[in-house]
């Protein structure tokens, strides 16, 4: 019994160690060598491990952040980042989202083997962050066990065939080939973007069209992007708190401006660490999965991340996330007047969801499409967080939240519909 509570709760119930033994078996699988093997295991740990050190940065950034904007302006914002919401589940929910990572991936295998949505979905990361919002939705109305792990797994294995096949038909117009599809979870701001361009724009007068000034070029760079936003952001907000109330209160004596902006470099730095531990993460994990696929799944398209489409409408990536950007800004004065909680718009899902929807708009409606399916893209991406926040229980209230559309969507589906059961 102590062996077998051992492996159940300090083993299997540490989502690092469990992944780790899922990446140790793909490996094994495909007969890798023994330093493949050593360092793949290793680095799916370290990945893990990463992501809850680069949260403990970002949560510590966000709490200063939300002090700030709520003495200034009386409101608590939030700021969506989906890498800091996932690594703040980890410790509560960390092994029923690996589980559910792990057995929807099988689902997906099933599905794509034997129907005809025959869609890998290689985007990992995203994988993990709706693993995990699954598994804390089921969690929170009082799933748990097998029947927990059984329905995330079904409800994410279904989710990763379906999110890229209601996009190919724009796909097939971005790149015009069927060899690829699009694998990311903000499948929803993208689908309603194309339809927004396709009625709005006019797909002759294509973004390319236009020359975009070399001093743009730094958006390209997230690092980069996110310091200088969220300074910005710090910056103003530090501004309307006073320096009186953060010289004393925050920064133990440190003036004002010169604490905000390290705030938000060290926001940036956690949200880098995240991801490059995300990354590591699922460089590991992806190949042995891939090499399974490919070998029971034949005339499978692989789902790829979203930043795949950017170099077919580079000028659209930048109209895309400025525009939706400003959709955020927008939506940060409308959400009081309904009663919900501020959104301050988050620069990671704003770039990348932003862009993407920039190229899906542009795909049937040219610059205006760019620019009004990125809006409409913002505006999502900002009331379904705020919608979502009080489905997550108390994990909502963390000062971040999950940031693309369909975490949202799926969100409060789930929970409408456990509710009502």
């Amino acid at each position: 019994m102590r062996i077998l509570q051992i492996m159940m709760n300090d083993i299997l119930g540490t989502p690092a160690i469990l992944i780790g033994i899922f990446a140790l078996i793909g490996l094994l699988l495909q007969k890798k060598g023994i330093g493949e093997i050593v360092s793949g295991t290793l680095k799916t740990v370290l990945g893990f491990i990463l992501v809850s050190a680069g949260a403990e940065i970002i949560v510590r950034s966000l709490d200063v952040f939300g002090k700030m904007f709520n003495q200034a302006f009386a409101i608590n914002g939030v700021i969506p980042n989906n890498e800091a919401i996932v690594a703040v589940a980890q410790n509560k929910f960390g092994a029923a989202t690996a589980l559910i990572m792990v057995f929807g991936m099988v689902v997906n295998l099933i599905l794509a083997r034997f129907t005809p949505l025959k869609y890998i979905f290689l985007t990992g990361h995203h994988t993990l962050f709706m693993a995990c919002l699954i598994a804390v939705i089921l969690t929170t109305n009082g799933l748990g066990g097998v029947t927990l792990v059984l329905t995330g797994s079904i409800i994410l294995g279904a989710l990763m065939v379906l999110s890229p096949a209601i996009l190919q038909p724009f796909v097939r117009q971005i790149t015009g080939s069927d060899q690829f599809a699009v694998g990311h979870f903000g499948s929803i701001g993208y689908f309603v973007s194309g339809w927004v361009g396709k009625w709005l724009g006019n797909k002759e007068k294509s973004t390319e069209t236009i020359k975009v000034p070399k001093q743009l070029s730094f958006l390209r760079d997230t690092s980069v992007a996110v310091s200088l936003t969220m300074a910005i952001l710090f910056v103003i907000v530090a501004c309307f708190a006073g320096p009186a109330y953060i010289q004393a209160k925050l920064s133990g004596g440190q003036n004002y401006l010169v604490y905000s902006i390290i705030q938000a470099i060290t926001f940036a730095a956690g949200v880098y660490v995240v991801l490059n531990g995300v990354r590591m993460l699922i460089a590991e994990i992806v190949p042995a999965f891939k090499g399974i696929a490919e070998k029971i799944v034949p005339q499978a398209k692989p789902a790829l991340d979203c930043p795949t489409v950017f170099p077919f409408s580079p000028n659209a990536v930048i109209i895309g996330f400025l525009s939706s950007f400003l959709a955020g800004l927008t939506s940060m004065f409308l959400l009081p007047m309904i009663g919900l909680k501020v959104i301050v718009p988050g620069l990671v899902p704003h770039f990348f969801t932003g862009a993407t929807a920039g190229v899906f708009g542009n795909a049937t409606g040219g610059s205006r499409g760019a620019f009004f399916g990125s809006f409409a893209n913002g505006l999502i991406i900002s009331f379904l967080p705020a919608l979502l926040l009080p489905a997550l229980g108390s994990l909502g209230f963390e000062g971040t939240t999950f940031g693309d559309a369909d975490f949202g969507v799926v969100g409060l589906i789930l929970s409408y519909l456990l509710q009502w059961f």
